[in-house]
């Protein structure tokens, strides 16, 4: 247990770091009235680069049963589903705001934006530390590990097919 929590703590530390770079992203090219949705996608993938780097580093274990290729396949596939939660939460939040194109307009479609940001923020942080924990993370040691469960299967099929010669 005092794992998990350390582990959610490193989880949230680099979380934050990377909320900053896809919030700070974000804002900057709403500023130049880059449309949101546009916008939040830019930020989120600079700010995934830099969270596939540290969340592997400082948080989760390499899996000694998987290929670094099939670990990234996941991260950014996960990572994708994110995305996808994060716009729709994003586009939900100013759906409905009439198009006029006043600075007073301007400054509301921001402000949706942001809560909306901060409100994908924390639903897409969950699912990716649940589907990292279960697909990425290696088992503690001495524990049990199926073989019949996915992360297991995705792991001995990529050390056993390595797309372009990859390991």
């Amino acid at each position: 247990m005092r794992k998990l929590i350390g582990q959610i703590a490193k989880f949230g530390i680099v979380g934050f770091i990377a909320f900053v770079i896809d919030f700070g992203v974000m804002n900057v090219l709403l500023y130049f009235h880059l449309n949101n949705l546009v916008a939040s996608t830019v930020s989120f993938l600079l700010s995934l680069a830099f969270n596939y780097l540290a969340s592997m580093k400082y948080v989760f274990t390499h899996r000694d049963d998987m290929a670094r290729w099939m670990e990234i396949l996941v991260f950014f596939v996960s990572s994708a589903i994110g995305l996808g939660i994060n716009e729709l939460i994003i586009w939900a939040g100013t759906a409905m705001l009439p198009i006029d194109a006043s600075q007073t307009m301007h400054s509301k479609y921001v402000l949706y934006s942001n809560a909306a940001k901060i409100v994908a923020t924390v639903i897409v942080s969950v699912w990716n530390f649940l589907t990292r924990k279960w697909l990425l993370d290696a088992p503690t040691e001495g524990k049990n590990v199926s073989e019949n469960s996915l992360s297991r299967r995705l792991g001995k099929f990529s050390l056993q097919h390595s797309p372009f010669g990859w390991q």
